[in-house]
């Protein structure tokens, strides 16, 4: 169905009908809700590609290598031996349909295999319910609550945040 692999620069374009969808952007990151035009979201795509601290893969579709969303490990820390997981889905047709669990899967199997990680965790918004039965199923448990941490659509909610170790991974 899909395969993760390196992005390209030429493919920041993807990202222009993405960022400016307030549905798909509505759970991620920060960033994204104050990129307006194709010139910042090419900067933030550069730099994103150049982040050494960053594992950064695109979603493509293994029939017909298209790029719909893209996904990853961030601030990895090789003393501590952790990582924060990442995803964005940008292709809408493609929620629901069990992607995002099989990015994730994958992503984790990278990420404690590859670059031997024990602890992999992740912030999701309350209320993104799809994303939670995800994370859930890839192995993901709840450890905590930030309160009031984001801002959308004029309030603020809850982000809950996740992990997952290498131990609990294997099993």
């Amino acid at each position: 169905m899909i395969k993760l692999a390196r992005m390209q620069l030429e493919e920041s374009v993807c990202f222009y009908p993405w960022i400016g969808d307030p549905k798909v952007i509505h759970y991620s990151l920060s960033a994204f809700q104050n990129l307006k035009t194709p010139a910042q979201i090419d900067h933030w795509f550069a730099a994103t590609l150049r982040d050494e601290k960053s594992i950064n893969l695109g979603i493509y579709l293994q029939e017909t290598n298209a790029l719909i969303g893209y996904a990853g490990l961030s601030n990895l820390s090789a003393t501590n031996q952790s990582g924060e997981y990442f995803i964005l889905i940008g292709e809408k047709a493609y929620w629901g349909k069990g992607v995002g669990t099989a990015v994730t899967k994958e992503v984790l199997t990278l990420g404690f295999t590859t670059h031997h990680l024990n602890r992999i965790m992740l912030t999701v918004s309350e209320s993104n319910v799809g994303g939670l039965k995800a994370y859930t199923k890839a192995g993901f448990v709840v450890e905590g609550r930030l309160r009031a941490a984001c801002f959308r659509n004029g309030l603020f909610h809850d982000k809950i945040v996740m992990s997952i170790l290498k131990a609990e991974w294997q099993q």
